[in-house]
C-alpha cells in the first residue's frame, strides 16, 4: 500500500471507528401457531450481533422457498424498498431505494462473487434459490462496510457451502418443484454431515423451463418459435450447478474449502434469436482463529471467481463477456474496552475484465482496490451507539481492444482514494418501542465502463460513452426508523433521504450514431437512392447533483388466535401481514425525475394457519408512474397482481415433508415493470409473467 493510502488509513480510523449497529427482525410474520419467528443473526454486522440499527431483513426457509423465482431480483422483488431490475423471466437484479447496477453489492457468504449483472440488464446473477439457505438484504447506511459500491444496499446470498460450526451427523433437503406458466421443471438437493472436528457439504440443482406465458398474443421471429402466441418470445431458460465444500475444526477455531459452478444457457428477450450460455466458477477458502488476548478472533476470507458468458445469434457465437475476480477479507475482533466491542479489517479485490465482438461496448480492463475499515459498538443505558470509518485505494486501467480494427477505446490508467464514515444509534423507548437512526457519508470510485465506455449497447438501445473524466460519486445519507413489537404483532417503518453530488448516469446527448460509430451520419447514396441507415440514440456517462426521498413500512397484526382480537378453539391462528414503500429520485440539476424508479406500491397478505396446514391470500398494488423523464422513458400503468399459496407439513420418519402449491398473477392481470429498461424503452412488448400455478415438495431430514 502506498505511504497516501496508509495516512488516510490511520487518519480515519482515529477520527471514527467502523459501525452499522443493530436491531433488525425478519419481515416475515409469526409462525402459525402463535409463537413468534426467532431472532436470526445477521452476518451483515460483522460482530454477529442478532440485530442492526439500519434496515434489514432476512428471508430463510417456508418464506424463501414461496418466495423462490429462477432470478434474484424476482425472488426478493416486493421486499420493502427492494424491486427489480426485470430483464424477461431469465435476468434482474435487486433494485433497492430505486438505486441499482454498481450501486448495489450482491455478496455470497460476506465475500465479493463478481459476474457482469452490474455491467448490463440482460445478465444474469449465477445464483439459484434452491441450493440457498437464507439471503439478508441490507438497506442504506448498513452497507457501509462493503465500500462505495453498496452506497445503495447489499445482497448477501448465504449457502453454507463453507460450514462454520460444527455438524451432528447427517443432514440435508431434497427440493422438487414444477410451474405451469413457463412448464419450469426444477429440483435442488443439500446434503451435510459430520462431527465436532469435520464437515461436509454438497449440494446440486436443476431449472429447465420454456417460453414465459403472458396475458396476451406477442409477435416472435424465432424460427423455432414463430408467429403470435401468448409467450414471451425467446424467455425459456436451463440452469445447473452445485458445490462442494468441506470444515476443519480444532480447538482454536476452523478452516474450510469450497469449489462451485454454475451453468445457464437462456433466452435474451429483446432479440428473438439472441442467447446466453454462461458459465461461473468459484474457489473459496474461508477460517476462523481465535487467539486470546486483545484480539478474540481473526477471521479471513479468499476466493477466485472465473466468470464467462457467451452471446449467440442462432447458432453463432457474437460477443463474449468474461470477468476473472480475486477477492480478500480480514476482520480481526478486539475485546471490549470501556464497553466498547468492534473490530478492524482489510479487503482486497482484483478484477480482470474483457469484452470481445462486434457488441463490446466496454474495452479490456483491470480494477484493483485496497480497502482498511473499521467497525465498533458501544452499549448504553439507554440504547447502543455505532461508529464506523473505511478509506479505500481504487485503480482503474483501460488496455483498449486486444482487436487491431477496434481503435475507439481510450487507454488510461485512474487512481481514486474514496472514504466513507458513519454514525448510528439505538433507542430502547420502552420494552416494546425502539427508535434508529443512521447518518452516513459515502464516497464511490467510479466504474471502468462508466470511464472507458465508447460503443452499441443492445440491452440499453444505445450507443454509449464514458468519460475519462469522471471524479468520485459523494452522497450523504439519512435514515430514520422507528419498531414495534407485541408478541406475534410488530411493525417498523423507515424514512429516508440520500443527496448525491456527481451522481453518475447515463444522458442522452441529443446526438446518433451509426453501427460504425459516426456521429450524426447523413444518408447514404444507393443505386435505389437515398438511404439513411440504422441509428442509436448517444448516451453519455456524467456526473450530477441527485436526491433520493423514501419511506418503508411492513408489519403483522394477529387477528385469530394467540394474542389475536379473537381466539380459535382448535388453535388456529389468523394474520394480516401488510407492506409498502415509496421512492422518488430526482435529478436536482435539472428537476427531472431519474429514470426506472418503482411507483409507490403497497400489499397486504392473510396467512391462516391450523395444525400441519397453511394458507396465504394477498395482493401488491402498483401505483402508476408518471414520473418519468422528459426524453427516452415511458410511463406505466397502475396494476394490482394477486398470489394465494397453501402448505402442508408431516412427518415420514426422519424426514419433515413441506407439499406446497402457490399461484402468481392469480388473475392473470396484464402488468408492466416500470424499473425495467424492457419497458421503459422501445424494446419488444415483454409484459411481466402471466398466471402460474407451481406445486411442489420440499423434504427435509
Amino acid at each position: 500500500m502506498s505511504s497516501h493510502f496508509a495516512r488516510n488509513a490511520v487518519g480515519l480510523a482515529v477520527l471514527s471507528f467502523m459501525s452499522c449497529l443493530a436491531w433488525a427482525q425478519s419481515d416475515a410474520a409469526a409462525a402459525p401457531g402463535g409463537a413468534a419467528l426467532p431472532e436470526v443473526t445477521v452476518t451483515g454486522n460483522p460482530l454477529g450481533a442478532s440485530a442492526l440499527i439500519a434496515p434489514t431483513t432476512s428471508v430463510s426457509g417456508e418464506q424463501l422457498l414461496l418466495r423462490s423465482q429462477s432470478t434474484l431480483g424476482e425472488t426478493l422483488n416486493n421486499l420493502p424498498g427492494v424491486s427489480s431490475t426485470y430483464f424477461g423471466p431469465n435476468a434482474s437484479r435487486p433494485t433497492i431505494r430505486g438505486q441499482d447496477g454498481d450501486r448495489i453489492r450482491i455478496l455470497q457468504n460476506g465475500g465479493s462473487a463478481p459476474d457482469a449483472s452490474a455491467l448490463s440488464y440482460d445478465h444474469a446473477v449465477p445464483v439459484d434459490a434452491l441450493v440457498t439457505e437464507r439471503i439478508e438484504v441490507l438497506r442504506g447506511p448498513s452497507a457501509l462496510q462493503y465500500g462505495g459500491s453498496a452506497v445503495g444496499g447489499v445482497v448477501n446470498v448465504i449457502d453454507n457451502r463453507i460450514p462454520s460450526e460444527p455438524l451432528d451427523g447427517f443432514g440435508g433437503r431434497v427440493d422438487a418443484g414444477y410451474a405451469t406458466g413457463n412448464r419450469e421443471k426444477s429440483g435442488g438437493v443439500v446434503l451435510e454431515g459430520g462431527n465436532d472436528r469435520y464437515a461436509l457439504h454438497v449440494d446440486a440443482f436443476s431449472r429447465d423451463a420454456d417460453d414465459t406465458q403472458v396475458p396476451i398474443e406477442l409477435a416472435c421471429e424465432n424460427p423455432r418459435r414463430p408467429g403470435l402466441a401468448r409467450k414471451i418470445c425467446n424467455s425459456a431458460n436451463r440452469a445447473d450447478g452445485g458445490a462442494i465444500g468441506g470444515t476443519l475444526f480444532f480447538d482454536q477455531g476452523w478452516i474450510g474449502a469450497s469449489a462451485s459452478t454454475y451453468r445457464s444457457n437462456y433466452g435474451t428477450v429483446a432479440e428473438d434469436d439472441v442467447t446466453i450460455d454462461m458459465k461461473s466458477d468459484r474457489y473459496a477458502l474461508e477460517g476462523e482463529w481465535r487467539p486470546g488476548g486483545f484480539f478474540t478472533s481473526i477471521h479471513g476470507k479468499l476466493s477466485h471467481t472465473d466468470y464467462r458468458h457467451t452471446e449467440f445469434e442462432g447458432a453463432e457465437p457474437g460477443t463474449t463477456f468474461a470477468n476473472k475476480s480475486n477477492d480478500l477479507r480480514i476482520e480481526a475482533r478486539h475485546r471490549k474496552i470501556g464497553g466498547v466491542e468492534g473490530l478492524i479489517g482489510f479487503t482486497s479485490e482484483t478484477n480482470r475484465f474483457s469484452a470481445d465482438g462486434e457488441e463490446a461496448f466496454a474495452p479490456h480492463s483491470r480494477t484493483r482496490s485496497n480497502a482498511l475499515f473499521m467497525h465498533e459498538e458501544l452499549g448504553t443505558s439507554w440504547g447502543r451507539l455505532s461508529f464506523g470509518a473505511r478509506t479505500e485505494q481504487v485503480k482503474v486501467t483501460s488496455l483498449g481492444s486486444p482487436d487491431p480494427d477496434i481503435t475507439r477505446f481510450a487507454v488510461g490508467e485512474r487512481d481514486f482514494h474514496p472514504h466513507s464514515a458513519a454514525l448510528g444509534a439505538l433507542v430502547d423507548l420502552a420494552p416494546q418501542w425502539q427508535l434508529t437512526s443512521n447518518l452516513a457519508y459515502t464516497e464511490r470510485a467510479p466504474k471502468d465502463y462508466e470511464l472507458f465506455a465508447n460503443g452499441p449497447h443492445v440491452a440499453t438501445a444505445a450507443w454509449e460513452v464514458g468519460n475519462p473524466d469522471l471524479q468520485k460519486e459523494k452522497s450523504v445519507g439519512l435514515d430514520l426508523g422507528a419498531q414495534w413489537k407485541s408478541g406475534a404483532n410488530h411493525a417498523r417503518v423507515n424514512a429516508y433521504v440520500t443527496r448525491f453530488r456527481n451522481y453518475i448516469g447515463l444522458d442522452a446527448s441529443g446526438n446518433v450514431r451509426d453501427g460504425e460509430g459516426n456521429i450524426n451520419p447523413g444518408p447514404v447514396e444507393t443505386a435505389d437512392g437515398l438511404v439513411f441507415p440504422d441509428v442509436l440514440d448517444e448516451y453519455v456517462y456524467r456526473g450530477v447533483r441527485a436526491r433520493f426521498t423514501g419511506l418503508e413500512a411492513s408489519g403483522n397484526l394477529r387477528l385469530l388466535g394467540t394474542e389475536g382480537f379473537a381466539m380459535a378453539d382448535d388453535g388456529a391462528t389468523l394474520d394480516l401481514q401488510w407492506r409498502g414503500d415509496l421512492v422518488r429520485a430526482k435529478n436536482t440539476d435539472t428537476g427531472e425525475p431519474l429514470p426506472r424508479i418503482a411507483p409507490a406500491r403497497v400489499g397486504s397478505t392473510l396467512v391462516y394457519g391450523s395444525g400441519p396446514w397453511t394458507a396465504r391470500l394477498g395482493f401488491d398494488h402498483y401505483a402508476a408512474q408518471r414520473r418519468v423523464p422528459g426524453v427516452g422513458a415511458r410511463p406505466t400503468d397502475a396494476f394490482t397482481l394477486w398470489n394465494a399459496a397453501i402448505t402442508y407439513r408431516m412427518k415420514v420418519q426422519r424426514a419433515n415433508l413441506t407439499w406446497y402449491a402457490r399461484i402468481d398473477n392469480l388473475t392473470n392481470k396484464l402488468a408492466y415493470s416500470a424499473t425495467s429498461i424492457l419497458t421503459t424503452t422501445a424494446f419488444p412488448d415483454a409484459p411481466l409473467p402471466g398466471r402460474s400455478l407451481k406445486v411442489g415438495l420440499r423434504a427435509s431430514f
